[in-house]
């Protein structure tokens, strides 16, 4: 067995142990992973797998690719939060194993190990294959489309080019048919701009291309759309366009943020990456055209995503995650000109490192002061929404001591800097495993304790009264989780009660309507016959009995 082959086995099975274990532990949280779940859980149910669903109405927000492989994971085990996570599990292993195959071939197979290293070593991308959302896949999916046009790009590739236009297109064909066509809009921008800068474009693309290229990514990303087509519902399509075209030109409801939302999410979110890969934003000489090229792309494409969710109106943290593999690329890069003593591990890179180690474990440990004095903050009124002070209320076991995982990232990072001040790779291994380590931890510890305060109570009560003969809906606010967790039926004989109705009228089964404390008093003033049952950390829980109409008497 090669070197090669060992190394994949080697990341493949550490990538195993990081991502497969304890998937299922945390609620899927609302509205992305329970949203995707639900899709996937009413396709069981109906064994409709051409249509995505919501409510058990068509769905016209997302293509169905990574839902039905949440389908495929649930037949295998069982509709759960493990199961919804599990297709993400399985793309973190292949992206280590992607990054550092890549890296092995057009640079060393040290870079390639390095590179895995620092990807599965950043706190955001390592986090994404812990969850249930699409993004994994489709930015995966993208950066092959642009990773096989590097190399069709590239004269010192002679052979396969045919095979590398279809590569090419077929990966971002299956972008589009995972979340839709901004997989196109980020590769084209990015190729509009290559070409710019580029002065012999015309020597490369010609008819023989357009045509592979084209039909390709018509049959693979045109696939389900075709097919939806071809049966009669060609709406969902127009509803598709239309969505995303509001995305671009508006905020999405609960997503707005400031200009630069983005920069800071990647500066911070993919710490220490981030800290390494301000020093590859400068001119290199590179050993050969295929690693020029690839870098420059990786450099176009960074600008691009960036840029492009800076100026969509809609802030979602996973909008700019495909910035995660250039970023962790010109990472690697930095760190290898600095071993080959091309370039220096400056003071000022020294200090940022530092600075924002600091500020990332005192977060944390921050974040466990705020929890131990919550009750002295809330009685001094300095929360002023009420749906978080009620959030906060909920009862969560704090050991203690979670605040070592920020003291743990702290002292590692700056006991690897001092340890090893003469060994600069051995600093960087140290600082990677460090926040790899912190990462895991804090995802097995504090994601179940925020989950817990965030929207355990609502999730509680749908699971109480799930497989009851009644209704579930939610009111004033918008979620997935009252389908997934009351696992709501397919209506009987295709017949739909109108949600609005089981409100206003007399139904025959109990109804139950979850609110946040910030509107159920306007809810118990428009729909006096339900009574409240309770009040549980920032929810309000209503109930109405089911209608049973008056029996007749007898007066013969």
């Amino acid at each position: 067995m090669n070197r090669k082959t060992l190394t994949i086995l080697l990341i493949a099975s550490v990538g195993a142990l990081l991502f497969i274990p304890f998937l299922g532990v945390v609620h899927l949280f609302d509205w992305d992973e329970i949203n995707f779940a639900e899709s996937a859980r009413e396709m069981l149910l109906t064994h409709n797998y051409l249509t995505v669903q919501i409510n058990f109405l068509p769905f016209w927000e997302k293509p169905p690719l990574f839902i039905w492989m949440q389908v495929l994971a649930m037949k295998v085990f069982g509709i759960n939060a493990f199961a919804a996570r599990f297709p993400n599990a399985i793309v973190g292993i292949v992206t280590l194993i992607t990054v550092y195959l890549i890296g092995e071939k057009l640079f060393s197979h040290k870079f390639g190990l390095l590179w895995a290293l620092v990807y599965a070593g950043s706190i955001l991308p390592q986090m994404y294959f812990h969850s249930g959302i699409i993004d994994p896949w489709f930015n995966l999916f993208i950066f092959l489309g642009i990773y096989y046009m590097v190399l069709y790009l590239s004269p010192d590739i002679k052979r396969n080019k045919n095979w590398l236009i279809f590569l090419s297109a077929a990966s971002i064909g299956l972008g589009i048919l995972t979340k839709g066509p901004v997989a196109l809009l980020d590769f084209l921008l990015a190729l509009a701009v290559w070409l710019i800068i580029d002065k012999s474009w015309k020597k490369v693309f010609n008819l023989r291309f357009l045509l592979i290229y084209g039909i390709t990514l018509l049959l693979v990303g045109g696939f389900w759309f075709i097919l939806q087509i071809l049966s009669g519902k060609a709406y969902l399509i127009l509803e598709f366009i239309q969505y995303q075209i509001r995305l671009f030109s508006q905020k999405d409801a609960g997503h707005g943020g400031f200009l630069m939302y983005h920069f800071v999410v990647l500066f911070i979110g993919v710490f220490p990456a981030s800290i390494f890969a301000l020093a590859a934003f400068r001119k290199f000489k590179d050993q050969n055209i295929t690693q020029k090229l690839f870098r420059n792309w990786m450099m176009i494409s960074f600008w691009v995503v960036l840029i492009l969710f800076t100026i969509v109106k809609t802030k979602i943290i996973h909008y700019s995650s495909f910035c995660y593999f250039p970023l962790t690329f010109l990472a690697t890069y930095a760190i290898m000109k600095i071993a080959e003593n091309k370039l220096k591990f400056g003071s000022w890179l020294k200090t940022i490192l530092i600075v924002m180690t600091i500020l990332e474990g005192s977060a944390l440990i921050g974040l466990q002061l705020f929890v131990k004095y919550k009750d002295q903050i809330i009685a001094k009124d300095w929360i002023k929404d009420p749906f978080a002070v009620g959030n906060l209320q909920a009862v969560v076991h704090w050991s203690g001591y979670e605040f070592l995982l920020g003291v743990m990232l702290i002292a590692g990072i700056i006991l690897s800097l001092i340890l090893f001040r003469k060994q600069f790779m051995k600093q960087v291994v140290g600082i990677f495993i460090t926040s790899l380590i912190y990462t895991t931890l804090t995802i097995f510890i504090i994601t179940p304790k925020i989950e817990q305060y965030s929207q355990n109570a609502a999730i509680q009560f749908y699971q109480e009264h799930a497989g009851q003969d009644c209704y579930m809906r939610v009111w004033g606010f918008k979620s997935y989780a009252q389908y997934f967790y009351f696992k709501k039926q397919p209506p009987e004989n295709g017949s739909r009660m109108d949600e609005e109705s089981l409100l206003e009228n007399s139904v025959n089964k109990p109804v139950y309507v979850v609110t946040k404390i910030t509107s159920y008093r306007e809810f118990e003033k428009r729909y006096p016959e339900f009574t409240l049952m309770y009040i549980k950390n920032g929810f309000a829980f209503f109930g109405k009995p089911a209608f049973t109409p008056a029996k007749k008497i007898n007066t013969q």
